[in-house]
């Protein structure tokens, strides 16, 4: 299986928070394949704290929800806290790492939904996968990254 994942930081080092997600992600898999840095202001919630982004793109054998149990460990491990408050609002933090698509699957459970349910609607996730997979289709939408990215631009060039 192909995993894009997206990982943020918008506190402390940022840089060297992503650079040690990739690595603990990478680690025992071969290497990983990891898109530009893209900055972003907070979305769904408001911070002076700028994200700093990375897409990795990651092939393994591992299922979904073992993968999304490996993520949320290396999370941990690297001191963040939950990404959300106590009234369930987003929140700043060291690391986020999200699951934004596996190959062309269709997962919808209630821990996660593959593709991203915000897939389309943040271009810090899009703009990497353009430069990760430029070949991959949403499952449900048949769009290409690309295209939704040029769809979020455009209506975001009009609101």
């Amino acid at each position: 299986m192909i995993y894009y994942l997206n990982i943020g930081s918008n506190i402390g080092d940022r840089r060297d928070n992503l650079y040690r997600a990739v690595v603990s992600l990478s680690a025992g898999r071969g290497g990983c394949t990891v898109s530009s840095l893209v900055e972003s202001e907070p979305w769904g919630f408001e911070s002076s704290n700028h994200f700093m982004n990375v897409g990795v793109r990651i092939v393994s054998d591992i299922p979904p929800l073992e993968m999304l149990d490996r993520i949320h460990i290396i999370e941990r491990r690297m001191g963040s806290a939950s990404h959300r408050d106590e009234k369930g609002g987003y929140i700043d933090r060291l690391v986020d790492i999200d699951i934004v698509a596996i190959d062309d699957m269709v997962i919808d459970l209630p821990m996660l939904q593959v593709p991203h349910p915000h897939l389309a609607n943040r271009d810090f996730f899009l703009i990497p996968m353009v430069q990760l997979a430029p070949e991959w289709h949403h499952p449900v939408t048949g769009l290409t990254a690309s295209q939704m990215l040029e769809i979020l631009q455009r209506n975001t060039h009009l609101s």
